[in-house]
């Protein structure tokens, strides 16, 4: 499907490889042996789907994009991309999926040390170890350059005080990944580190946010309070972690579009099957144009979406500059998810909100996809200042 991500060109094929439909395949078939009974289940008894990502790790797909010497399939965010979106289809999207190999483990693969990626690159590889990211704050929000948590070096070791927010699966992690200031450059601008940290450690403080979403993975309020660090967690250079972090942001966009695409595909397959079936009158509602073109709109917008998903992949697996396309992918994919799965409601009619449809219990997951991780908002002004050249407006 692609090269190593050190290819210098990218490579992008419109018909899928034996090999990746294969993947494919089989990830959704596992996802689907489990199917979305067992992910409402788990989101009711408030813990992560365990059972799922273990046989998925069992059989090496949480890692695939993951440099085979620490237990990874040597491959690209293409190949990441096609799981978590498979998973997604299958009524199982993995958030954690999107955070721990995904953005953790793509930073550490390119700014850890030999031992960092030693001690964490494997665990991540095999779903051994889950570790959480943990950047944004209550006054930072998009602003990353406004983030106030400190990490205050003392000998060897670093002393974290602050708070964070909406901090995802910090109960289920083994590490945490934090963004810290550590100094300030000469336009006043926080410097900002990464430290791996224990979230068992003493001074740090979770407390839970209740949010509408149906998803195992809970959200947090985190409170820092003279945490101590040591200075052999620290990931790459201090005060570069924001650059370093960033090289974990295009690829969070791009799998959160593989998150939406799923999706997608999940309302769609769930409302074509439904207007094939359902008779009202003499024909099927599907025969109805009022049915049928929202859906063929819906399908429309799944493909273009994921399309330029697939670009995005291809473009940072090669290590061109990937930050336009993987925006426009994931504002794409995030309006196409939302968009799928409403007239997947709107076609079941009441049963659309009945629980046993397993509708609406995806329509927040969907829903906030055009807030996090990044707004659609704040990509339109992207789009608008490095793409048109239009005035920064902010």
């Amino acid at each position: 499907m692609s090269g190593s991500p050190q290819d210098s060109s990218p490579s992008l094929s419109l018909v899928p490889s034996e090999e990746e439909r294969a993947m494919r395949e089989a990830v959704f078939r596992i996802a689907a042996g489990f199917g979305p009974a067992y992910y409402k289940k788990v989101n009711a008894e408030k813990r992560a789907p365990t059972e799922l990502w273990k046989t998925l790790g069992d059989a090496g797909y949480l890692g695939v994009h993951l440099p085979e010497e620490y237990d990874g399939g040597g491959l690209g965010l293409q190949e990441l991309t096609a799981v978590l979106e498979e998973t997604a289809a299958a009524g199982c999207p993995l958030l954690s999926l999107l955070v721990s190999p995904g953005i953790i483990g793509t930073i550490l693969s390119r700014h850890g040390s030999a031992d960092q990626k030693k001690r964490w690159l494997g665990g991540l590889a095999r779903g051994d170890l889950q570790i959480s990211f943990a950047l944004t704050e209550p006054n930072a929000g998009s602003n990353s350059h406004k983030i106030t948590t400190t990490a205050r070096r003392e000998g060897e070791k670093y002393i974290v005080n602050g708070q964070k927010y909406y901090i995802s699966g910090v109960d289920e992690c083994d590490y945490l990944m934090l963004v810290a200031k550590t100094g300030v450059n000469d336009r006043g601008r926080g410097r900002l580190s990464l430290l791996m940290l224990d979230p068992t450690t003493p001074g740090l403080t979770m407390v839970p946010i209740e949010t509408a979403l149906e998803e195992p993975v809970k959200q947090f309020t985190l409170f820092f309070d003279n945490v101590e660090v040591s200075t052999d967690r620290l990931i790459g250079v201090e005060g570069e972690g924001l650059q370093a972090a960033f090289d974990g942001l295009n690829p969070e966009r791009i799998l959160s579009a593989a998150v939406s695409v799923g999706l997608a595909r999940y309302a769609l397959d769930k409302a074509v099957a439904y207007a094939c079936q359902r008779t009202v009158w003499s024909t099927p509602i599907g025969a109805h144009q009022a049915i049928a073109h929202p859906l063929a709109e819906a399908r429309i917008k799944l493909e273009q979406a994921r399309l330029m998903m697939q670009k995005a992949a291809a473009l940072y697996d090669a290590g061109l500059p990937a930050g336009e396309v993987s925006n426009i992918a994931k504002l794409a994919a995030a309006e196409a998810g939302v968009f799928a799965l409403d007239h997947a409601i709107q076609t079941h009619g009441g049963n659309g909100v009945a629980l046993e449809y397993n509708l609406t219990s995806f329509w927040f997951l969907a829903r906030l996809q055009l807030i996090a991780p990044v707004s659609r908002e704040m990509i339109l002004n992207f789009v608008a200042e490095h793409s048109l050249g239009l005035p920064r407006s902010y």
